[in-house]
C-alpha cells in the first residue's frame, strides 16, 4: 500500500514537471529532443574577425530535410550565403556559410527536427567588432 502511494506521487510529480517544462535537460534528452551542445560563434560572443561559417552542434543527430539556419543583421536582412545544411560528415552539425561581415550585431535563427520527430528551434546573437 505504501509503495503504491509513493509510485502514484512520483507519477503525479513527473506529470506536473513535464507539463510545466520543468524537467532537467538530461531527462528531456532521453526522449530524443535535439539540444544545442555548442556553437561557433558562441551565443552572446563578441568577436573581432568575421567568421566564415556559423556552426551549431546538437547532442544528437538531426534530420537534414527539416533543418534550417539563417543569419540576419540588425536591420533584419539575411546575410548568410543561403547554403545552410546538416554536415554530411556529422549528423549533429548544422552550418551555414557567411560572406565577410561588417561590424555589428547578428542574429542566428535555427530550426531542427531530431531523428525521433521532435522539433526544436531557437536563436542567438553575436557581435562583430
Amino acid at each position: 500500500m505504501q509503495a503504491a502511494r509513493g509510485r502514484r506521487w512520483r507519477a503525479i510529480l513527473c506529470l506536473m514537471l513535464g507539463t510545466a517544462g520543468g524537467l532537467p535537460p538530461a531527462v528531456e534528452s532521453l526522449w530524443g529532443h535535439a539540444f544545442v551542445s555548442r556553437s561557433e560563434p558562441r551565443s552572446g560572443a563578441t568577436i573581432s574577425e568575421s567568421p566564415a561559417h556559423v556552426r551549431i552542434w546538437f547532442d544528437g543527430p538531426i534530420e537534414p530535410m527539416f533543418a534550417t539556419i539563417s543569419v540576419e543583421n540588425r536591420e533584419q536582412r539575411r546575410v548568410d550565403k543561403g547554403d545552410g545544411r546538416v554536415s554530411p560528415r556529422d549528423a549533429r552539425l548544422l552550418e551555414v556559410g557567411l560572406p565577410p561581415l561588417a561590424p555589428g550585431r547578428y542574429r542566428v535563427s535555427w530550426s531542427v527536427i531530431a531523428r525521433d520527430g521532435h522539433r526544436r528551434e531557437g536563436d542567438f546573437s553575436f557581435l562583430l567588432k
